[in-house]
């Protein structure tokens, strides 16, 4: 390994995030509140840290698949560790296992909190919270890669480590200039949701923190009420189409920015995520239609929830514990399925079930058929065997860490639905799951070790399983 290659990254990293971290001072010292100094210190102390990882350029830059794993792992965990130490420093979260659940949380665009109240947090802690959905929706090494010099080549291992999916690919020839792209891109969609948010009558604080939310797909709320606290129409609509546009794969937006119109169309899981969403949103409709005044309203919910819960959003407007099983059940199947490979969504990815599918599919038609030879299509191309070899890996780590963790989580002694739904919206980056940790409760109840648990299974989930897993690996630390 290149030992030298991975301090400079990570320095380079928390360099990044110590400027980052003079956002939410500016914001304090524009409400003029007493966390600045707070926001201070930890900047300054994360930026002389960085400054000595790196402060020396090493000869050797190249960063290969073994440095692209091992750097995205322990850099997300030291984001959450630094990021962790405002909320304790002005005592709004004085308990660093809460601080650190909540900022892997915001990082990891989960959304899930151990918050009670929001009423008595300061607007730089709010703007900090919500502004690590944003950071993390991305990644925060793909923005490093886009806009701070790293390696002289093979940087693509580190957007192959850090964005969700089974296959990454290069917009164009340089990785770079690839990434650039994208956060243009994720930058300007914001900014779009921000003025139209604006526009409805949201406060511009509100607007700003509420978009970050949904284009990292976090969730996380500014106010105690949530979304529902605004009771707008016209925000839930905004706020559902820019979740669902945030849960397509960022290459099929740059194709249509740029008017190649026919990938977009001909697009297997772009197809595929917009059928579920509307199948969902119909079921949904129908099943919770007598629990409102009209089917227009039950669609405004049930189309917010779906799209919320799909892309992994975690927002709320209803309290869905309230609905028909019949729609809790969906809504928990769509936990799992998640959105699109490329997106700012988590999941399992609507592109790994779709290829799962058409592989089961066709390893039946060979038991009626022994001889005949058939190829697996996805997305026009064939898919080659090593990435559906990767997916079954991906699927039975997946598997056991959410066994693991629901194990250990399991010795709270509290019922099924909220210890299954725990892990499972944490380790899917959901957010709220259902009953004691449903849309109108939080994680706080919980004890140090389950908190540490769903952190660790958010993580995982976020940088699905590889990145994380392979630190605990002996021989990866052998070798």
């Amino acid at each position: 390994m290149n030992k030298k290659m991975v301090l400079f990254t990570l320095g380079k990293l928390l360099k990044v995030e110590a400027g980052l971290l003079l956002l939410p001072l500016l914001v304090s010292l524009i409400y003029q509140e007493k966390g600045t100094a707070s926001y201070a210190f930890v900047s300054i102390v994360v930026f002389l840290v960085g400054f000595l990882l790196c402060r020396k350029t090493p000869k050797n830059r190249n960063i290969y698949a073994k440095e692209g794993f091992f750097i995205v792992g322990v850099s997300w965990c030291l984001l959450s560790l630094f990021g962790a130490l405002p909320f304790v420093l002005t005592g709004e979260i004085p308990s660093f296992t809460n601080a650190f659940f909540e900022t892997v949380s915001g990082f990891t665009t989960t959304g899930s909190s151990i918050l009670s109240t929001l009423e008595g947090m300061s607007h730089a802690s709010l703007f900090w919270r919500s502004f690590t959905h944003w950071v993390g929706g991305m990644g925060i090494l793909v923005f490093t890669v886009a806009f701070i010099p790293l390696a002289s080549g093979r940087t693509m291992h580190i957007l192959k480590a850090e964005m969700p999916g089974p296959v990454v690919g290069k917009l164009v020839s340089k990785v770079r200039v690839t990434a650039r792209i994208l956060y243009v891109i994720y930058g300007a969609l914001t900014l779009l949701q921000i003025v139209l948010l604006f526009i409805g009558g949201m406060p511009v604080f509100d607007s700003m923190l509420n978009s970050f939310a949904t284009a990292g797909t976090g969730g996380f709320s500014v106010t105690d009420a949530g979304i529902a606290g605004y009771n707008s129409a016209y925000a839930d609509g905004v706020i559902t189409v820019f979740m669902i546009l945030f849960g397509i794969n960022f290459n099929l937006i740059y194709f249509f920015i740029i008017g190649k119109i026919i990938p977009v169309l001909k697009s297997e899981e772009l197809r595929g995520y917009l059928t579920i969403i509307t199948a969902a949103t119909i079921l949904i409709t129908v099943n919770i239609a007598s629990q409102y005044p009209s089917y227009l309203k039950a669609f405004r919910y049930a189309v917010f929830q779906v799209a919320s819960i799909i892309t992994t959003t975690g927002f709320v407007t209803a309290d869905y514990d309230l609905w028909p099983m019949f729609s809790q059940v969906i809504l928990l199947s769509l936990m799992f399925i998640g959105a699109c490979a490329g997106s700012t969504g988590g999941g399992i990815k609507v592109s790994r079930i779709m290829m799962l599918s058409k592989h089961a599919l066709q390893e039946l038609k060979r038991i009626l058929h022994s001889r005949t030879v058939t190829t697996l299509n996805f997305e026009g191309e064939a898919v080659a065997p090593k990435t559906i070899n990767n997916i079954h890996s991906y699927l039975v780590l997946y598997l056991l860490v959410f066994a693991s963790s629901l194990l250990i989580i399991s010795l709270e002694n509290v019922d099924f639905q909220t210890t299954f739904s725990a892990v499972a919206t944490c380790i899917n980056n959901v957010g709220p799951g259902f009953n004691g940790v449903g849309p109108t409760h939080n994680f706080g109840f919980l004890s140090n070790l389950s908190k540490w648990t769903l952190s660790f299974a958010m993580l995982a989930g976020r940088l699905e399983i590889f990145p994380i897993l392979i630190l605990f690996s002996k021989s990866f630390w052998r070798s």
